[in-house]
């Protein structure tokens, strides 16, 4: 898509729909939190939500103790939905507004989380710069969680080709620094009653990346 301009893409929507109007939406993202709860993720562990926007994971792990949370998005009118339905909870979360493809993260992290957010990154030095940033900032113990559209699912969302991903086409991409723990794929029901096919794979960095 020549000359896309994605920040303002995604700025436009969340300025004009609510949240329970975009098909990602999840009043509760259970798959998500079984990753956290499979990984018996420490309360204090450093977290980051990649395009977490104004999903309500962030609302569910501070419900469930979590104190070293960053929620990173495009769209800083995502950003600012979520704090506001946050109140003054929001204090407790670090906000990133900013690019996945390009940002630079200031800490390492002990949970990288991106449900739907890699998947739009389609082209490839995007996604060589994402996956560069992920294995510089995750801690040698740390894991990744990665959600996208499986082969089975959307071709795009909200208007943008997406890259589809297999449980093979994924590892294959990462593992040049990330060792493969687990894949799924999950049915979510949007809030208009369609079915997208997901797959979730959780990764951990080599010891020698």
């Amino acid at each position: 898509m020549q000359n896309f301009d994605r920040k303002s893409h995604w700025e436009k929507i969340y300025q004009t729909k609510e949240l329970k109007d975009v098909s990602w939406f999840q009043a509760t993202p259970e798959t998500s939190l079984d990753f956290f709860r499979q990984f018996d993720v420490r309360s204090n562990s450093k977290i980051i939500d990649i395009g977490g926007g104004d999903s309500l994971l962030v609302d569910h792990l501070l419900d469930l103790g979590y104190t070293d949370i960053t929620v990173l998005d495009i769209s800083e009118a995502a950003i600012e939905r979520a704090k506001v339905r946050l109140g003054f909870m929001a204090r407790n979360v670090t906000w990133v507004v900013a690019d996945a493809a390009n940002f630079t993260p200031d800490v390492k992290y002990d949970f990288w989380h991106d449900r739907a957010a890699f998947h739009f990154l389609t082209n490839e030095q995007e996604i060589s710069d994402y996956l560069n940033t992920a294995q510089q900032y995750i801690n040698p113990s740390g894991v990744m969680l990665i959600g996208t559209f499986s082969v089975n699912g959307p071709t795009k969302c909200s208007g943008i080709e997406i890259h589809q991903y297999s449980e093979t086409s994924m590892a294959e991409r990462l593992k040049s620094f990330f060792e493969k723990i687990k894949c799924i794929t999950v049915d979510h029901k949007t809030p208009f009653g369609t079915i997208q096919n997901f797959i979730f794979c959780s990764f951990r960095k080599l010891e020698s990346a």
